[in-house]
């Protein structure tokens, strides 16, 4: 998985996740509304065939970027608790 970011500022953040689908930005999207300072947590995909998923988080303070690392360390964890009951 490759990311691309396209725009960027000082609360908002856009990229574009290179070789993934609905299935992984879903999960990116619904983790981040879990955090308190998140305003807009979407993504889009403009053909299922043949485009990239373009996500876009903003926050109302604080880095996206950071609460995008987050996010991600939050699913890990949630990974790893759901593969050690099994």
């Amino acid at each position: 998985m490759e990311i691309k970011i396209l725009k960027e500022d000082k609360n908002r953040v856009e990229f574009e996740v290179i070789g993934e689908d609905h299935t992984l930005c879903n999960v990116i999207r619904d983790e981040l509304w879990n955090q308190d300072d998140i305003e807009i947590s979407a993504y889009n995909i403009k053909h299922p065939l043949i485009s990239n998923p373009v996500m876009l988080v903003e926050t109302s303070k604080g880095d996206p970027k950071k609460a995008l690392q987050n996010a991600v360390s939050d699913l890990k964890k949630k990974v790893k608790e759901l593969k050690d009951s099994f």
